[in-house]
């Protein structure tokens, strides 16, 4: 029988039954200590809100492609803004992916201190209605992201504000995903998303418009993950890996072509980032627990990031 990745019910975690809640903790640990994936249901987003965000995607993305390159952000590493077809490409895989995006952050504190990560832009010359829609998306999606830390916090036998704290004012990103129709001019060996692992604590994946994300098993083979409106599918990233020495999995994973290449595709991932300055240095309880030696290597969030921005082209 062909493998998926676990489902996770989050009606478990608002349980008033202390039961249910350690239930959700030991299935989302078990989920990223084994396969690194699992599937969110019950997640509480709101599916009409996830429709309109597409719908405003889709207004962006349908502008003339000079008005969409007036948003590039070279300078910032395209951590806001637009980032254009082509650009980006997978660690170690010359060929351009087969996309274009969007990323917003959390907006700036209203009290005028300057943080570490980009101020947000919008769109709000072409596509008035973008930003309000993004941003309500964006709060409830972080909002989930806390409760899910939470539980790998539990898991792991922290606190769990462990590693909530560390994401409070952090560089988190949703990054709103176009994959547009193929046609013949595509680059040999492009693909929409080559095989990659996320750089970040965990991703939570709204669901696609489209089938297409696969996940490496254990033995080399992919895993088809189905598309389903109801579910949201968190994977955990590299930081968190380096930080627990790999009893969290950053598991490689990639979206393929459609047969259909007149098919466009739409995805929302919200990337969760720890602060920079938090250090990502293999923590001794988890050394000592997966063989005794640091596996991964010592350094600051910030560092890890920039490192990893140049590896896919955005620096």
């Amino acid at each position: 029988m062909t493998r998926t990745i676990p489902t996770v019910d989050f009606a478990l975690a608002r349980s008033s039954d202390e039961e249910d809640r350690k239930a959700f903790t030991q299935q989302v640990g078990d989920a990223l200590q084994d396969i690194g994936f699992f599937a969110l249901v019950n997640h509480g987003i709101d599916t009409q809100l996830i429709a309109e965000a597409y719908t405003q995607c889709d207004r962006f993305f349908d502008l003339v492609e000079d008005v969409k390159r007036s948003y590039l952000h070279p300078n910032i590493a395209h951590q806001r803004g637009y980032t254009a077809f082509g650009i980006e490409h997978a660690k170690d895989n010359p060929a351009p992916d087969l996309k274009e995006f969007w990323q917003t952050g959390r907006a700036y504190p209203s009290d005028g201190e300057v943080p570490t990560y980009p101020e947000n832009v919008w769109p709000n010359a072409h596509a008035p209605e973008f930003k309000a829609t993004i941003e309500e998306l964006y709060t409830g999606m972080e909002e989930l992201s806390k409760k899910l830390l939470a539980a790998c916090s539990r898991y792991l036998g922290k606190s769990e504000n462990w590693l909530p704290d560390m994401a409070e004012q952090g560089n988190t990103i949703m990054r709103m995903i176009h994959y547009p129709p193929l046609d013949s001019s595509m680059p040999e060996g492009a693909v929409r998303s080559a095989a990659h692992e996320d750089i970040n604590f965990i991703t939570l994946l709204v669901t696609a418009t489209a089938d297409g994300l696969e996940v490496m098993d254990h033995d080399g083979s992919w895993i088809q993950v189905k598309g389903d409106e109801k579910a949201i599918i968190v994977d955990s990233g590299d930081m968190l890996q380096n930080l627990t020495n790999g009893l969290f999995r950053s598991v490689t994973h990639r979206v393929v072509n459609p047969k259909d290449s007149n098919s466009r595709r739409y995805s929302m991932p919200m990337f969760v980032h720890p602060r920079n300055e938090v250090d990502l240095t293999p923590h001794p309880d988890f050394v000592a627990k997966t063989g005794g030696k640091p596996k991964y290597q010592s350094i600051k969030a910030g560092d890890y990031l920039q490192q990893r921005l140049r590896e896919i082209g955005l620096i």
